[in-house]
């Protein structure tokens, strides 16, 4: 997957969440972002990142976006591979 494609699907992640009061309050609450903070920030790629880890911590939510999305659950890991360089740790956001 190239990172273009990789930003594309991070981009619809956070739309998704974003149209849903309960998972933005959700991502909200886990990551300690504020509002503010998330429109400053969502074309960062550690929070691409952030948002791609959002989705692979909770399948249900990771289910319902791919299902709307018309995309296999394992295009939201190789996406967040395609930003993560193999050596990367990915035990949190850092952003």
């Amino acid at each position: 997957m190239t990172p273009d494609t990789a930003t594309s699907i991070a981009i619809s992640d956070l739309q998704f969440i974003a149209g849903d009061e309960e998972q933005i309050s959700r991502f909200i609450s886990l990551t300690g972002i504020s509002p503010d903070e998330m429109r400053r920030a969502a074309g960062s790629e550690s929070f691409l990142i952030a948002v791609l880890e959002f989705f692979m911590g909770d399948e249900p939510t990771l289910l319902s976006f791919t299902a709307s999305q018309n995309i296999d659950p394992g295009d939201i890991q190789k996406a967040l591979h395609a930003f993560s360089p193999p050596e990367r740790d990915s035990g949190g956001a850092g952003w």
